[in-house]
């Protein structure tokens, strides 16, 4: 499992989401703080590609050994790409949350709403 870290180039959503830009393409994937809380991933269960997902709703599942979660869309925008390595190995993302665990790949409808989410030092105070 990987340590405890928070990456400061990515920005946050208190949901324990977490989004890196490449233009308007955003990649979405679950905070350590996430995952450690999860305990071990079995099962990735991703959107469609060309599905939507709107900001603070659900997108997709993840299930542990403890329970099945709800991943909520830290942004709105259409699903490009999903991370299909996760469904024969989930456990990526207890392993590498911020690198290869990552889950979807959306191009933004609104990027202004990235303005809503928090930068890596307000996410880490929502922890305390």
């Amino acid at each position: 499992m990987a340590e405890a870290s928070y990456p400061e180039e990515l920005l946050y959503h208190p949901e324990h989401d977490w989004v890196r830009f490449d233009g308007d393409i955003a990649t979405f994937g679950i905070t350590w703080f996430a995952q450690d809380a999860l305990g071990e991933v079995v099962f990735f269960d991703p959107p469609e590609v060309g599905s939507s997902t709107t900001a603070g709703e659900s997108y997709a599942e993840v299930e542990s050994v403890k329970a099945v979660s709800d991943v909520i869309a830290p942004l709105s925008g259409e699903i490009v790409e999903v991370n299909t390595a996760l469904g024969d190995d989930p456990e990526k993302i207890n392993d590498d949350p911020y690198g290869e665990g990552w889950l979807v790949k959306v191009s933004l409808s609104d990027p202004a709403e990235k303005d809503s989410l928090l930068d890596q030092a307000s996410y880490v105070q929502t922890l305390e």
